[in-house]
């Protein structure tokens, strides 16, 4: 079963299939607290607030904003879909250089995440997982 990206059913699929993984996980070593607004939503208000958090060693996403982010990052919802589903980097760079990507707060914190997520087996295969769920 699929559903659009950031809905509700969507987050709870995705929090599921990572909670699945949690014991199998390689933890974060960076701590990033990171608010997102995504924008263009082609459901409910048309706006999505949510975040992202290593604080704990796992990564946490879920709706909603954290009090006191390191960061926050405005973008619309095609290119965090491109980012966060697909893992198109180069997406995310061409999305950044050309203003679509908006970030308050520390940049380095942003930089340091591109580096400090886990890449290895399990990583891949929780987002295998959660891009099969997306639309």
């Amino acid at each position: 079963m699929t559903f659009p990206f950031l809905s509700d059913d969507w987050m709870t699929a995705a929090k599921s299939i990572r909670e699945k993984y949690a014991d199998q996980a390689t933890k974060v070593t960076t701590s990033i607290r990171m608010n997102q607004v995504i924008t263009d939503v082609p459901f409910g208000s048309g706006e999505v607030k949510a975040f992202l958090d290593t604080s704990s060693g796992d990564v946490v996403m879920d709706l909603g904003e954290l009090d006191g982010p390191d960061l926050t990052v405005t973008t619309d919802w095609a290119t965090a879909r491109a980012i966060f589903v697909m893992q198109d980097q180069a997406a995310g760079m061409q999305a950044f250089m050309s203003g679509k990507i908006k970030v308050q707060g520390d940049m380095m914190k942003m930089m340091a995440m591109q580096t400090s997520m886990p890449q290895d087996d399990i990583a891949k295969q929780i987002a295998t997982e959660i891009k099969d769920i997306t639309e």
